[in-house]
This record gives structure tokens, C-alpha cells and sequence, in this order.
């Protein structure tokens, strides 16, 4: 299962993304996180359902200095075949 997950608040400049890759490699997810021009954070995340669903909820915690205003989470049953789970630039 791949899910392609918007999230959109403070998020850019406060510690996000590798908050993203943290808990990405705790839940053991394959995929990527990166800023988007505008001031969003898209991750792409692949695991199973059930895991990428407890991910989301930690995604909507974020870190001390963010605030996550919305979290969008579009799935997919077609996977990338991602080995690893990093920041894109």
C-alpha cells in the first residue's frame, strides 16, 4: 500500500521533515518527505494500511514548534518499490 499524505500548517523550518523520517523508520515505512513551494510537506509513505494509519496520526502531532493546521492522505494499492525512507530536496 502506498499513500501519498499532504500536510499543511507550520510545518517548513521547524524540524518536520526529519520528524517525518524518525517516525517513517520507527513504523518501518519505505518512501520520501519533502517541502512543497507552497509551504506544505508532502510525504510518500509504503507499508500496510494498519501502520501507515499510525503514522499519519503521529504526522498530525508533529514537533514541538510545528502546527498542523490539516493532513490530506490519498492511498494507493501500487507501491514504488522504495527500500529506505528519506528526505527529498
Amino acid at each position: 500500500m502506498k499513500a501519498v499524505i499532504t500536510i499543511t500548517g507550520l510545518v517548513q523550518g521547524v524540524g518536520y521533515r526529519f520528524f517525518c523520517v524518525r517516525q517513517a523508520q520507527q513504523h518501518n515505512l519505505r518512501g520520501y518527505v519533502q517541502n512543497l513551494g507552497n509551504g506544505d510537506v508532502q510525504v510518500v509513505a509504503e507499508g500496510s494500511k494498519g501502520v501507515i494509519n499510525d503514522f499519519v496520526k503521529r504526522l498530525k502531532i508533529g514537533t514541538a514548534s510545528a502546527h498542523v493546521t490539516g493532513i490530506d492522505v490519498q492511498y494507493s494499492e501500487e507501491e514504488e518499490g522504495f527500500t529506505t525512507f528519506d528526505v527529498r530536496f
